[in-house]
Formats: structure tokens, sequence, C-alpha cells
């Protein structure tokens, strides 16, 4: 009996088997207070899915997407200057 085998024992690693990067690991960290408040948000709303939200659920709520806007108006406004301080 022959039995077949493959002809290349190593096989290339796959693009996701690879361990982040530097840059990656820095980009995600920027992103850490927008990620952050979206979790935040994510609860608050998570929260209210079985009752009906009161009064507090409701500012819970509001004040999370505050946060999350907040979150991402600095994350663009840093980013834009960074964009804006490379090209200078």
């Amino acid at each position: 009996m022959v039995h077949i085998v493959t002809v290349q024992t190593v096989v290339t690693a796959d693009v996701f088997d690879r361990e982040p990067t530097a840059a990656e690991l820095d980009a995600i960290e920027c992103e850490m207070p927008v990620i952050e408040a979206s979790i935040e948000l994510l609860d608050a709303q998570i929260i209210t899915l079985d009752r009906v939200p009161t009064e507090l659920d409701a500012r819970r709520i509001r004040r999370a997407h505050r946060k999350v806007l907040a979150a991402r108006r600095t994350l663009a406004n840093t980013a834009a200057t960074h964009t804006a301080g490379v090209g200078a």
C-alpha cells in the first residue's frame, strides 16, 4: 500500500496566526477610551432588555452615549492633529 503524504512538511504560518505588531498594539491602545465607552453603553443597554427602562436607566444610557461621542471626538481630533503634524 502506498501512503500519500504531503510533499512540503513545513507549512507557512497563516496571516491570522501571528501576534499583533507594535503598531497594531499602539493603535488599539489609542482606541481604548472609545472601546471602553462603547462597552459601557452596551452594558447600559443590555440592562434594559428584560424590563421597562427607569429614569435612572435612561440617564445611564444618555451618559454612556455622551461618553462614546466624547471619546470618538477626542480620537478624531488626536488623529487629525497627528496627521497635520506629519505633513508640516
